[in-house]
C-alpha cells in the first residue's frame, strides 16, 4: 500500500498533476455549494462550454488560455442576461442557446487552426501535461477566488437562501449575483488545467450535490463538499497513474461514485434510510386507508 502511494510521487508530472487536481476540486467545491442552492447548475453548465472558443483564440493570438477563458466566459453570462432581459424567452432557453452556439465556434475553430498543441486537451483535460506557468496560474487564480468567498460568505450566502431580505438589509442583489458569475468564470479557468471542457460542470455540481445530501448546516455543507472533492480529486489521480486511465474522467468518476453513495445511504435523504423509516415496526403491517378499530 505504501509502495502504491509513493510510486507516483517519483515522478514530476505526478507531483503537478495532485497538486492542480487538489486545488482545481477545492475551488470547484466551494462554488459549487452556492451554485446548488441558487439553481445554477445549467448557467454552470454555460459557462463552462462557452469558453473553449476564447482558449483557441488566445492560442493563437500567443496569450494564456486563461485570458481567453474568462473572457468568453463573461460574454457568454452577459449575452444570456441580455437575451432573456430582451425577449420572452425563459432562463433555460436563453441559457441553451448561448452557451451551444459559442461551444460549436469552439469546435469548429479547434478543427481548422493549425496547432502544434493538440487543443483537444482543452475538451477532456490534461492535467498531467501542466507546466510550472499553469501551476502558478491556477494557484493565483485559485487563491482570488477563494479570497474573496471567504470574505463575502455571509453576503453570498444571504443571498443564495433570501434574496429579498438581503436586498432589505442593504445588499444588492445585482451586485452579489455580479460577483458569483465572476467567480464562476474564474473557477472555471481553474478547473480546465484538470479536466478540461466537458468535465468543468461535474467538477461545478457533485461535489455540492452531495454535501446537500449529508448535511443541514451550511457551514458543514462548505466543508463536506471541499473534503469529498479533494478526497475525489486525489484519488482519481492516483487511480488514473496505476489503471493508465483519464486523470480528468477518473477524478469525475469518483465524485460520481461518492454522489451514489451519499443518494443511496444519507442519514436523512437516502434511499435506504427513507426505506428503513416507512418499514412497519413491530410487524404492523396496517396501512393508511385501513379504517381505526371500532371500540
Amino acid at each position: 500500500m505504501i509502495e502504491w502511494l509513493i510510486e507516483p510521487l517519483q515522478f514530476g508530472f505526478m507531483q503537478r498533476a495532485l497538486l492542480v487536481s487538489l486545488v482545481a476540486g477545492l475551488v470547484c467545491a466551494v462554488l459549487s455549494c452556492w451554485v446548488t442552492l441558487i439553481g445554477w447548475s445549467l448557467l454552470g453548465d454555460a459557462v463552462s462550454h462557452a469558453v473553449l472558443p476564447g482558449v483557441v483564440l488566445a492560442y493563437v493570438l500567443g496569450m494564456p488560455f486563461s485570458v481567453g477563458a474568462f473572457l468568453f466566459g463573461s460574454l457568454a453570462v452577459g449575452l444570456i442576461a441580455g437575451v432573456r432581459n430582451t425577449t420572452k424567452l425563459k432562463g433555460d432557453a436563453a441559457i441553451g442557446v448561448v452557451f451551444t452556439g459559442l461551444f460549436a465556434l469552439g469546435l469548429v475553430l479547434v478543427s481548422r487552426i493549425p496547432s502544434q498543441v493538440d487543443l483537444n486537451h482543452i475538451l477532456f483535460g490534461n492535467v498531467l501535461g501542466v507546466t510550472d506557468f499553469d501551476i502558478a496560474q491556477v494557484l493565483i487564480i485559485a487563491a482570488a477566488v477563494l479570497a474573496v468567498a471567504l470574505l463575502k460568505r455571509r453576503d453570498l450566502t444571504l443571498y443564495a437562501f433570501d434574496p429579498t431580505h438581503a436586498h432589505a438589509i442593504g445588499i444588492s442583489p445585482r451586485r452579489i449575483s455580479t460577483l458569483l458569475l465572476a467567480m464562476l468564470a474564474l473557477t472555471v479557468v481553474v478547473a480546465l488545467q484538470a479536466v478540461g471542457v466537458v468535465l468543468v460542470t461535474a467538477m461545478l455540481i457533485t461535489p455540492g450535490a452531495t454535501a446537500f445530501l449529508l448535511t443541514k448546516r451550511f457551514p458543514q455543507m462548505l466543508a463536506t463538499a471541499a473534503g469529498l472533492s479533494v478526497l475525489s480529486a486525489v484519488t482519481g489521480t492516483y487511480l488514473s497513474f496505476h489503471v493508465d486511465t483519464s486523470t480528468g474522467g477518473m477524478i469525475v468518476v469518483c465524485q460520481s461514485v461518492v454522489f451514489a453513495l451519499a443518494y443511496l445511504l444519507a442519514p436523512g435523504q437516502g434511499l435506504v434510510s427513507r426505506a428503513l423509516r416507512r418499514r412497519p415496526v413491530g410487524g404492523d403491517r396496517t396501512t393508511a386507508g385501513t379504517a381505526p378499530p371500532v371500540s
